[in-house]
């Protein structure tokens, strides 16, 4: 049993999500118009900017191209706001109304579960851009595919960093309250656990405190080397800053959700100094400094990762669009065997969707990310 059962039993999910198609499949469905192909974004919030912007430089990158045979891309984007059950919503609404002839996905694993669902039945192509939730594959849906590594994939870079380059044996594993926060804890104790390690101490917060005195001084009690934290960047930025007034010296480690939607200004990185993160190691590789100026010069801001994994996620729906047109089982049989070579790295999926290869750590340096090596 998964995590996404724990919170919502599976017969309602599965109820919604047949309403939810049935409704669509009685509704009268546009047809595929002969001037664009349209691609489906679901993002989680739209006031969240980065990842529309890599996904609509890749679709004008390939417009500019050409399209396919004279046939534009358009990009349609919603936001998953509101109650939970939205992302059904909203994939429904896409692939139904909208005509989409794929989906990507950059938003949390909760959503990202929904819309696995939704395009499991529609066998629409799935490709997730943020969601690091390992249970995602567990499924076995052939129409999901992955271009960020896992939470078991980035606990292993993490855990190897700590207890085996830099020899720290006694750490506290730190989570908000969140889902995905503590589904990545979850895994990163798994990845310790069977690794022979010694366990962490282990501490938690609600996302929405900004005093946390009372964390760090349980953290101070329990004498660590090591701080290991997974949740959001503005509380996970506090609680930084406020570890660093008080002259508390543990090295930190975060997972790639510290990284958010918005945190990529030099200022934003000044935040999370010293600390090693999950991220990935192209930082100055042609292809990645293309798409920084790219960006930079239409939106007037460096890209974050959230940008650059929604860049690549885009695509690679687009070269398998290209290369056989939009039939889907043709597009998902052409992700499950494709190799692309992307800003964030060389992409291959495996069997289950996810993407194949470590994870990278970066560490930030006068409030720039360094690679570190592997």
């Amino acid at each position: 049993m998964n995590l996404i059962s724990l919170f919502f039993p599976t017969w309602i999910i599965s109820a919604l999500l047949a309403l939810f198609v049935h409704n669509a499949i009685a509704s009268q469905i546009p047809k595929e118009t002969d001037k664009t192909i349209k691609i489906g974004l679901l993002i989680q919030d739209s006031k969240y900017t980065q990842a529309r912007n890599g996904a609509e430089i890749a679709i004008r990158k390939a417009n500019e191209k050409g399209g396919i045979k004279g046939r534009s891309f358009q990009l349609i984007t919603r936001s998953m706001e509101g109650s939970w059950g939205t992302g059904s919503k909203e994939a429904v609404n896409l692939i139904f109304k909208e005509g989409v002839c794929a989906i990507l996905g950059s938003h949390d694993g909760r959503n990202a579960h929904l819309v696995e669902q939704v395009a499991a039945k529609a066998q629409v192509v799935f490709v997730s851009a943020w969601a690091s939730d390992p249970t995602l594959s567990q499924a076995f849906v052939p129409w999901f595919f992955n271009t960020v590594p896992n939470d078991l994939q980035q606990a292993e870079a993490i855990m190897n960093e700590i207890y085996t380059k830099r020899g720290i044996s006694k750490i506290a594993a730190v989570s908000d309250d969140g889902y995905d926060s503590k589904l990545a804890l979850k895994s990163f104790l798994k990845k310790v656990k069977s690794a022979g390690k010694t366990d962490p101490y282990q501490f938690s917060y609600d996302n929405s405190l900004t005093d946390f005195s009372a964390l760090l001084n349980q953290i101070c009690k329990a004498d660590v080397n090591g701080i290991v934290l997974f949740g959001k960047p503005g509380a996970s930025g506090k609680l930084i800053q406020q570890l660093r007034i008080r002259n508390m010296n543990q090295q930190v480690f975060g997972s790639l959700s510290l990284l958010g939607e918005d945190e990529n200004s030099e200022e934003d990185l000044r935040k999370f100094e010293g600390v090693v993160l999950v991220s990935y190691a192209n930082y100055l590789t042609s292809d990645r400094l293309a798409f920084q100026n790219e960006f930079l010069k239409n939106y007037h801001q460096m890209p974050g990762d959230a940008a650059a994994f929604a860049f690549d996620g885009m695509n690679l729906i687009i070269e398998a669009l290209q290369k056989y047109g939009t039939d889907r089982e043709a597009v998902q049989k052409a992700l499950a065997g494709i190799h692309y070579k992307g800003v964030t790295g060389s992409i291959q999926c495996d069997d289950r969707g996810n993407r194949v290869g470590a994870a990278s750590l970066i560490e930030i340096k006068n409030g720039l990310p360094v690679a570190l090596g592997k």
